[in-house]
């Protein structure tokens, strides 16, 4: 029955074990655990097992593994699921009376309507939404509409895969009696068709006339589907630039049933490697939520990480970034992946990120982890030095690097970058918050105005020239945009040691690779923020050849403070004489 004072059967369990020291939980999972514990205590919500018993009845004796052996539910999933179907309140609404008239009536309605699972590689989390979604599919008598997503369309399926697998294998009475008769049973009595079905469509229930589709993850795609129930697969994962979640949250709430039929989404996801975009965004706000700042009932979240990096050389932590270890991955196998990123730097990031919850500094595409780490970088001021200009996005985002020759064969990286006001104030807050940063480092200068006056940025780069006492001995630039810069520059410091640098394999082929080996040897030295941030972000494309060059695949993804190093670098070889 209904109650606003018990604990929640598997929750209690659940926390007993933490209590006990038997669950090492990280910092996300104990916020959380607070806020179950202010549901508890608030006379406004209530609890009711029986909803959740119903859905750990029907999977454990309808559905089975992708494999088609028995399925026994985890006690994360039955933890999970828990929050979802376990916790309501009463609101008044205007339901019909049955007589064409309305009347206001306290109507029981579930709580949770969003759910938020972030946790590693290898918790069986695509199989948990393979279980929402039949539940909804199968016991929901309503004719509703469900969609799953994911970065790509093949992973998508595989929430549908073990659906497809129970269906095939009919384990339990309830699908038994739906998979009964032929889908060619088109002009026949009804009652020998098949009821439930994978078709081209999907799965569908043709009682209800319900199914569940795959829908690419693409806002065109997903406004106005009038979907009720929703997955979202690995959203932090790839490399996402639309907020997905929004127009699912306003399809859902267009087709909001009454009572305890409410909408829901369930989003999980590994954390991932590509950071400052939508994904980022909603970890912010996720973030407020679990401190309290932002009051959301609403939002059940279960984020599994490691609170440290230093954790990661503790098997006994790792449970805190996957609870099913041990169950559905073996801790060997995490073992192998730890030794992995000790000596494979270019994957380190992944596994960190994709394991053990840790979210790392952008992908390393070209340049690994290590070669991305700033150094210490000595005074500077009265060096001669190569400039080197990447005015490309002369409207959005200015760079300029000083490259200084040092002994050794090293080379020292100082950058100056300009951005305009009105593109601050657009950013979204994740990469808002990035770009503040190297602000405070000094190294990303704010000019007002809507677009970038090519002659103030002139301006205030020469008074920084000037400060610095930097002795430039030649130039070298990216022929876009740059006419008139370069033509005041020749004008007012002559024309001797000005290169132009083209864009393209070319040109960038030799310079590229030269600049990886410097930066392999931890010869390419820099202290700045915003060079480490450029560098994460570079994806070079290699033709059959081998020829490659910088690609700037993302526009919210800056690589120009690499473009105008490469920009000096070239200039600097071809005026080296300058340098004795």
């Amino acid at each position: 029955m209904l109650s606003n004072t018990a604990v929640p059967y598997y929750y209690g369990q659940f926390r007993d074990k933490v209590l006990r020291g038997e669950i090492p939980v990280n910092e996300n999972v104990s916020l959380e655990m607070n806020r179950i514990d202010a549901l508890i205590r608030d006379p406004e919500y209530y609890y009711d097992p029986d909803p959740v018993e119903g859905w750990i009845k029907f999977c454990e004796r309808e559905l089975t593994l992708t494999d088609g052996s028995d399925l026994y539910l985890l006690d994360t999933f039955k933890l999970w699921a828990e929050e979802i179907f376990g916790w309501y309140y009463f609101v008044e609404r205007s339901v019909p009376d049955g007589n064409g008239h309305y009347r206001v009536k306290q109507v029981k309605t579930r709580l949770i309507n969003k759910q938020y699972l972030i946790i590693g590689r290898g918790a069986a989390k695509t199989l948990y939404e393979s279980c929402i979604h039949a539940y909804f599919l199968i016991v929901d008598r309503s004719t509703t509409v469900q969609v799953t997503t994911a970065p790509t369309m093949r992973q998508a399926e595989e929430v549908m895969s073990s659906i497809k697998t129970a269906i095939a294998r009919a384990h339990g009475p309830v699908i038994q009696f739906l998979t009964e008769g032929s889908l060619q049973n088109t002009t026949g009595n009804r009652n020998n068709r098949q009821k439930l079905a994978s078709t081209k469509v999907g799965i569908q229930e043709f009682i209800t006339n319900s199914k569940l589709e795959v829908v690419p993850m693409d806002i065109d795609k997903l406004q106005g589907s009038r979907c009720k129930i929703a997955t979202i697969d690995e959203w932090l994962s790839g490399d996402i630039r639309e907020d997905v979640m929004t127009p699912l949250e306003q399809s859902c709430a267009k087709n909001a049933a009454q009572g305890d039929g409410y909408w829901l989404i369930v989003s999980t996801s590994s954390e991932g490697t590509v950071r400052n975009g939508p994904g980022d965004d909603i970890k912010m706000e996720l973030t407020k939520i679990l401190h309290g700042e932002y009051y959301n009932p609403h939002v059940s979240i279960w984020w599994y990480k490691l609170d440290d990096l230093s954790e990661v050389g503790m098997p006994e932590m790792w449970k805190k970034a996957n609870p099913n270890l041990g169950v559905t991955v073996l801790y060997d196998t995490y073992q192998q992946e730890v030794e992995r990123a000790e000596n494979v730097p270019s994957a380190r990031n992944d596994i960190l990120a994709k394991r053990f919850g840790i979210p790392m500094e952008g992908y390393t595409f070209f340049f690994t982890f290590d070669e991305t780490k700033p150094q210490r970088l000595y005074n500077t001021k009265g060096l001669p030095c190569a400039l080197g200009a990447d005015l490309s996005q002369g409207d959005d985002f200015c760079s300029f690097a000083f490259l200084f020759p040092l002994p050794g064969g090293a080379f020292g990286i100082k950058t100056r970058n300009y951005i305009s006001s009105k593109t601050l104030n657009d950013l979204p807050p994740s990469l808002r918050a990035k770009y503040e940063e190297f602000i405070r480092e000094g190294s990303l200068i704010i000019m007002d105005g809507v677009i970038l006056d090519l002659m103030q940025v002139y301006d205030e780069l020469d008074g920084y020239i000037t400060r610095m006492e930097f002795d430039i001995r030649c130039f070298g630039y990216d022929p876009y945009n740059a006419k008139e810069f370069v033509e005041r520059w020749s004008t007012e410091n002559g024309p001797f040691g000005i290169e132009k640098v083209i864009q393209g394999s070319r040109t960038e082929s030799v310079p590229l690779g030269e600049i990886k080996k410097l930066a392999s040897e931890r010869l390419w030295i820099f202290n700045e923020g915003i060079m480490q941030f450029a560098m994460g972000n570079c994806i070079v494309i290699e033709d059959t050849n081998g020829n490659r060059k910088l690609a700037k695949q993302r526009y919210e993804a800056k690589i120009d403070p690499v473009a105008a190093s490469m920009d000096a670098f070239v200039a600097y070889k071809n005026n080296q004489d300058a340098f004795e």
